[in-house]
Parts: C-alpha cells; structure tokens; sequence
C-alpha cells in the first residue's frame, strides 16, 4: 500500500497530472482552424481523428493501465505515463503532417491512459478513511476544470500558434515528473498474471471502428460497403473484448464491478453524459468560427463563462452529493445539461446573439458539467472496496473516453465533414445541438435509476453490510457526511 507522507503533495502532483491528461482531451477542439489552415488537404472527418486518435487509445489502454499499475507498482507507472505524455506532446508540435500528429496523439492517449488510474489509486492510498471523499472530490473537480477549461486556454494559445497547445504540456510535465519522483512512494505490487494485451488490442479495434464507420457516414451514407464493414469490425471487436473479460484471468476491463447496481448506473450515465460534452465542446467552437466568423481567440474567451461555472459548482459538487446522493446530484446536471441545449435551439440562429443566446446555455451547461463528473468519478471510493479502486477507477474513465469518440464522431456525422463550406452549415449545427439534448436527457433517465438504487443499496447494507466483498462499507449517508 501506498503510503504519502505528504499527502496534500500527493494530492497536487497527482491532480496536475490528471489534469493535463484531461486537458488534451479538449483543448485541441479551439485548435482546429489554425491545424486545418496548416494542412489544407485535411476535412473535417480527417481532422476529427486529431481527437480520436488520442481518446480512442486512452480509452482502450485505461483498464489495461489499471492491471499493469497493480503489477509493477502505481509510483511506476505513472512515471511511465507522464514521460511518455510529455515527449509526445512535444511530437505533436513538431508534426510535419496531419497523419504524423495523429500518430503522437495516440502515444499522448498511451500515456494519459497511464496516468489516470494510477493517479487516483495514489490518491486514495496516501489519505486516511475521513478525509478520502474530499480529495478525491478536488481530484475530479480538477479534471472536470481542465475539461472545461480546454477551449478558452486553448483559444489564448493559438494566438502564439497551435503548436503551443501541446507545447504547454512539456513544462507542467517536467515539473510534475520532478516531483513525483521525489515525493510519491512505490506502492505494492499484486501478483496477478499477466494483463490481457490481446483484449486491449480488440477494445482499440472496436471503438476505433466504431467512430470510423460514424466519420465516413457524411461522406458516403450509411449503406456505403466500408460503413458496414466497419461497424462489423466495431461488433466483432467489442464482443471479444467482452468474451476475453469475462474469462481471461487478468482481463482489459473487470466486469465484475458491474455487479454493483450503483456503479455500474454510473458508469452508462457517464459514457451517455461524456458523449454530449465531448460533443458541445465541437460544436461550438465550429457555431462560433464557421457560423458568426470568430477568431478561434475570440471563440475560446466566448466560451469561457461555461468553465467559470464549472469551477465554483465543482468544488461544491461533493459536498452537495453527500447530502443528496450521487445519483440524485448527477441527474440534476444532466437536466440542466439538456436544459442548456435546448436553449441553444431555441434561441440561437445564424445572427450574433451572445448575452442572450450563448451565455445562458453555457451558465446551463456548465452547471451541468460541475455537478456530473466530480459526484460520478466520486463513485468508485464510495461504491467500491479498496481492492476493487484500480479497476473501478480504470472502467469509469474508459466509459468516459469512449462516450468522448462517439460524442465527436456523431458530431462529425451530423454536420458533415465540410462545416465550413456548406450554405447550411447553422441547420447542421442545430443538428448537433439535438444530440446534445439527447445525450442529456439519456444521462438524466440513467441517474433517475442510479438513484432507485442507491437507496436500495442503503436499506440493503443496514441489513447485510458484510454481505458482499465488492462493495466499500461506506456507501450510508451518515458516513458520507463524516468523509
């Protein structure tokens, strides 16, 4: 075990850490027009994969990362990880091709991938039972922040050029390194088998075939022979992945988690609820450069009142879960998530409308992302046993990766691959602020449930605390408020 002597400097390495993996996530989205102006030849669906590349690797390689930490030490790993995420956010502003930043996009998700569990599992070891709830809610909250955070730092850089969205990294990731090396302990290691590479493989196959097929639906419809091969392969790939979990000793992805109601409610609520966030981050960066013709400056300071919210509402999030339920906080940031969509619909058109059209829905929205990602990533300590932290923590991310691929993917598909060039380029918007709303509303459906069974879950424990080994013996609300 894990064991911080310093744990406020665990807490701070370890959120720096999640929070330039988080980051990567979105601050390319403000990045995209510079990118484009320096490779012309690239569409937006080839562009689109400048994000997948990374969020499809990061989601496949986050289970496997989780194994591997348990194996040869989490201090290690993640070492690993911030090293590689560091060189290769360097390779990404060096990229002479389009194809070429793609491809250190991917290493970046090899390395974000590392970062994640381990991060949280050195988290959670280095603070004692009482005080565990509110570090690893400033955990989240600070990834939830470099989420939100993404378009309005990323429009500032861009002004220097967009090779400095990635450039940004290389010192924050040097420092950490430093640090980390120096402070955080070697956990111990498990002697479990070896992790199940062959399974992480069929999981890049099948999510990244997946958000193929939506990519090149715009361009050739969804009967065109390389879209059905390519949600065959998506099939195929995912099934294994599914078939090898469930019987190989060291899987990619611990299903067993899922026998928790509650954590497994909130595992589909954030991968429904990450597909629209991913998804609004695009979207209105291309509403606000293609429709009203902003500079990606003056789009990322547009977009920043969402990532103030996010910031006040974060810190609170927790706090405000302990009382309520996690579901029932989560759900409240889903309806307002879709409330702010849907003011978009309402009230935006192709003429400039910001204090009165896009300001609103982002104070919506915003509410929405600050209430949903620090109670979900939350759930793991207070749903889950200690043994199960790693795997919990690894399984929550990869649903939240995923749902950001389709969320950019469907994104893709519902605007086309050349936004910027088609007259009805605001009639596709709306379509994408449509799924939005949809992508809320389906987070708020699944929290109703994550509710129903928390409460169930709280008469079960009073009854049989000791019953099953999957599950923390905290999950009451008496001892929330105490954490």
């Amino acid at each position: 075990m894990t064991t911080g002597t310093r744990p406020g400097a665990v807490l701070v390495i370890t959120s720096s850490a999640a929070f330039l993996a988080t980051l990567d996530l979105f601050i390319v989205n403000i990045a995209f027009p510079a990118i484009g102006a320096d490779f012309p030849d690239a569409d937006f669906g080839q562009m689109s994969w400048v994000l997948n590349g990374y969020t499809v690797v990061f989601a496949a390689v986050l289970a496997l990362a989780g194994r591997l930490a348990d194996r040869y030490g989490h201090r290690r790993v993640f070492l690993i990880g911030l090293a590689l995420f560091t060189v290769a956010s360097a390779a990404c502003a060096l990229a002479p091709s389009l194809w070429a930043l793609v491809a250190a996009r991917t290493v970046q998700g090899v390395g974000a991938a590392l970062i994640t569990p381990t991060s949280l599992s050195l988290l959670l070891n280095a603070w004692p039972a009482e005080r565990r709830a509110k570090a690893v809610g400033t955990w989240a909250s600070v990834g939830a922040v470099a989420a939100a955070l993404g378009p309005p730092l990323g429009g500032l850089l861009v002004a220097a050029g967009w090779q400095w969205v990635f450039l940004v990294n290389v010192p924050i990731g040097v420092v950490t390194m430093v640090a980390a090396a120096r402070v955080l302990h070697e956990s111990d290691v498990t002697p479990i088998g070896r992790p199940d590479l062959l399974g992480a493989a069929f999981l890049v196959l099948g999510v990244g075939a997946l958000a193929y097929a939506f990519v090149e639906v715009p361009e050739r419809g969804w009967h065109a022979t390389v879209v059905i091969a390519a949600l065959a392969v998506a099939a195929v790939g995912m099934t294994a992945v599914v078939i090898r979990s469930r019987r190989h000793p060291v899987p990619a992805l611990d299903l067993a988690v899922l026998r928790v109601p509650e954590f497994a409610l909130a595992t589909v609520m954030m991968l429904a609820f990450s597909c629209g966030f991913a998804g609004m981050l695009l979207v209105n960066v291309l509403y606000l450069t293609s429709t009203w013709g902003w500079s990606a400056q003056a789009a990322g300071l547009g977009l920043a009142a969402g990532p103030a919210v996010v910031v006040v509402v974060a810190r609170q999030a927790n706090r405000l879960a302990a009382r309520l339920g996690i579901g029932a906080v989560a759900t409240l940031g889903a309806l307002s998530f879709m409330a702010g969509a849907l003011w978009w619909l309402w009230r935006l058109g192709p003429a400039e409308n910001y204090l009165g059209g896009l300001l609103p829905g982002q104070l919506l929205t915003g509410l929405g992302v600050g209430l949903i990602l620090p109670t979900l990533s939350s759930i793991v300590g207070s749903a889950l046993a200690a043994p199960r932290w790693g795997s919990g923590s690894s399984l929550i991310n990869t649903a939240r990766q995923v749902g950001s691929v389709l969320g950019i993917a469907l994104i893709v598909t519902a605007v086309g691959t050349h936004i910027a060039s088609t007259p009805t380029a605001f009639a596709s918007i709306r379509s994408g602020w449509a799924l939005l709303a949809a992508a809320g509303a389906t987070s708020a459906a699944v929290g109703l449930a994550l509710t129903a069974a928390e409460s169930l879950a709280r008469r079960h424990l009073r009854a049989a605390p000791h019953e099953d080994p999957l599950r923390t013996s905290v999950t009451t609300p008496s001892t929330s408020r105490q954490e």
